[in-house]
């Protein structure tokens, strides 16, 4: 049986890397192991799935799903809770969705979409060998087309909103220790997840984020030094990147997920969304309803009346009432 955490997981995982963030917030003892054949069998059955990461906990769990793995933490490591309790922390929770469920597919276009970014991540993650890469490099263009950055206006666009999000990060990072404010939540450890296993890991995409230096030293460095304290920013308001956020997912995610939750309700396999201004074809994933009845329940589980009323009257204002 371990006696530290293991997580397993690859070093180019958007989700991954944003589980090993977590860990580090903890002050968790942990280790980062790639998934080998010897131990895939394994860790797949008893985690339920073939995705990473999965944690290896120190009674010997094997659990995956990093926003419910993470809740579950925060109660391990309670002065160090990255979803703070109340209403806040439905707005943390809220404002991670848009970078779980919508960004990820920026991550994706980034990285196959670019010959040179395709090339390099193939290559490391099939550990140089050729035949391995080549497989990958199949893959990549179609998880594209699954998440609707085929055409050359939504991968403009998709690219465009990235830069929105360095420029308010940037700006963010000049006023507070992290994103909501002197602490860091579940959306500093998305963030960096990206940053850390793409933007500023692959070639194509790191020439963009090299011009937001604030950025790049909080993802390479200064994030991980966090001493337990601070305060975050207050609900309602939060902070301007937060502000950002909520702007962009009214336009944006909310389209793409009420589509998406109509599709999964009555069994299609693909739908389409009014997305930046054009209709765009996405297969139907059904995680992202689910995931956003995990906000849901957070509501329902965590919340008094008045925190209740307070929170449904915020999502109204900031146009997501129908989303959670």
């Amino acid at each position: 049986m371990p006696r530290k955490y293991i997580v397993y997981g690859g070093e180019l995982s958007y989700f991954t890397r944003k589980l090993e963030a977590a860990m580090v917030f903890y002050g968790a003892e942990f280790e980062l192991r790639s998934k080998t054949d010897e131990l895939r069998e394994e860790i797949e059955s008893r985690s339920g799935t073939h995705q990473v990461p999965v944690l290896q906990t120190p009674e010997n769990w094997m659990i995956a799903d990093t926003t419910p793995l993470m809740s579950m933490l925060d109660g391990r490591f309670p002065d160090r809770k990255l979803y703070p309790d109340g209403p806040l922390g439905v707005l943390v929770h809220v404002v991670e969705e848009y970078f779980d469920e919508w960004i990820a597919r920026t991550m994706v276009h980034y990285r196959w979409h670019y010959e040179e970014s395709a090339r390099f991540a193939s290559l490391r993650m099939s550990g140089g060998n050729e035949r391995a890469a080549a497989q990958v490099l199949n893959w990549g263009p179609r998880a594209c087309r699954a998440t609707g950055t085929e055409s050359t206006r939504q991968q403009e666009a998709a690219e465009a909103e990235y830069v929105r999000i360095l420029e308010a990060a940037e700006a963010q990072l000049n006023q507070s220790a992290y994103l909501l404010g002197d602490r860091p939540t579940a959306v500093d450890c998305i963030v960096l997840g990206g940053l850390r296993a793409h933007t500023n890991m692959d070639p194509t995409p790191k020439k963009l984020t090299s011009g937001f230096p604030k950025v790049i030293a909080w993802s390479e460095h200064e994030a991980d030094d966090w001493d337990g304290l601070g305060e975050l920013a207050p609900f309602p308001d939060s902070t301007d990147f937060a502000q950002f956020v909520l702007g962009e997912m009214a336009t944006t995610y909310r389209p793409y997920l009420l589509a998406n939750q109509e599709a999964s309700s009555v069994g299609a396999k693909a739908f389409k969304a009014n997305v930046y201004g054009e209709m765009v074809s996405y297969l139907t994933r059904p995680y992202p309803p689910f995931s956003a009845e995990l906000v849901g329940e957070r509501v329902r589980n965590t919340l008094n009346i008045e925190e209740t009323g307070l929170v449904e009257n915020w999502l109204q204002q900031v146009g997501l009432s129908d989303c959670f």
